[in-house]
């Protein structure tokens, strides 16, 4: 049984595509076909049925899964044992929400690099479905989610934490310092809010939507960055996670609004399929951001 296609298998596998692995892998789509065909002949079975151009696992395929995984992470493990013990390279690819992404690089990107000089990360930032979806495909190597609770027998959880949010407004706002403030009192102001259906943005919204209350945010943006900004220099309000707003808060720029009638369960999780191939590299990657990010 060749190697190269069994890696072929688990790419069409998890890409539902022979088109779509053939692009990624840098193959002709007759090469990826041959290579399934081979590996089909050898088994004795059917691994993917073909209908109207869409395939599908069988149940062999399924089964072949999970053997072609453990397969390819013992042929990396012995690879990298050959590289010196020292050596620690590669590409990493993490996706995370922007505000997340924000936070890593201005307070521990360089750090990183300082330590891990061989390490290279993409960072991308897309919606928790988004992500889930690329851990699927494995597009993603690692995901942060900030978003309701997520459990799933198919990935497995580096690292969790409950976060803590709060409504925020210019410490100049009429509602400072007030205590007891429901959301009612509230609604009605100016809001700015990040993308609509994404991370916590959905929670908050899903949260509304049980008092039967909605907000139309006069604007929407991914950067929390812009949107501290605009916050502590007018009478607009937000909802942010704290590791956004704390540095702001403890320079009397934004103040904490005393709402007392909403909760909200937000989580921040380090994810990453069961079946990924846990590198030196990923490893390292995985608990530097552990260590680093996810710091009480």
């Amino acid at each position: 049984m060749e190697l190269r296609n069994l890696i072929t298998f688990i790419h069409v596998a998890e890409l539902g595509s022979f088109t779509r692995a053939a692009e990624q892998l840098g193959y002709s789509q007759s090469t990826i076909s041959f290579q399934i065909k081979q590996l089909e002949d050898e088994l004795d079975c059917l691994l993917f049925e073909r209908i109207n151009h869409t395939i599908t696992l069988t149940e062999r395929g399924h089964e072949l899964v999970s053997y072609a995984h453990r397969v390819r992470a013992l042929t990396e493990d012995f690879k990298e044992s050959l590289t010196k013990e020292d050596e620690c390279k590669g590409h990493i690819h993490v996706v995370t929400p922007d505000s997340v992404c924000e936070d890593m690089i201005y307070s521990r990107y360089i750090d990183f690099h300082s330590k891990y000089p061989n390490i290279s990360i993409k960072f991308t930032t897309a919606d928790t479905a988004v992500m889930f979806d690329m851990l699927d495909h494995n597009e993603a190597d690692a995901i942060i989610t900030l978003d309701s609770h997520s459990y799933r027998k198919d990935y497995v959880i580096a690292k969790e934490e409950l976060l803590s949010m709060h409504f925020v407004a210019s410490s100049k706002s009429k509602f400072a310092g007030k205590k007891n403030l429901k959301m009612r009192d509230i609604i009605s102001e100016p809001f700015v809010l990040t993308e609509y259906g994404q991370g916590y943005r959905r929670v908050f919204d899903k949260e509304l939507a049980k008092k039967s209350l909605e907000i139309t945010p006069v604007l929407e943006i991914g950067r929390t960055d812009i949107i501290t900004y605009i916050i502590a220099k007018s009478d607009m309000i937000s909802f942010l996670p704290d590791f956004v707003t704390r540095e702001m808060i403890e320079s009397g720029e934004l103040c904490y609004l005393d709402v007392c009638d909403m909760e909200f369960d937000i989580w921040k999780q380090l994810i990453y399929h069961k079946n990924k191939w846990m590198s030196k590299s990923l490893r390292t990657v995985i608990e530097y951001i552990t260590e680093h990010d996810f710091a009480n």
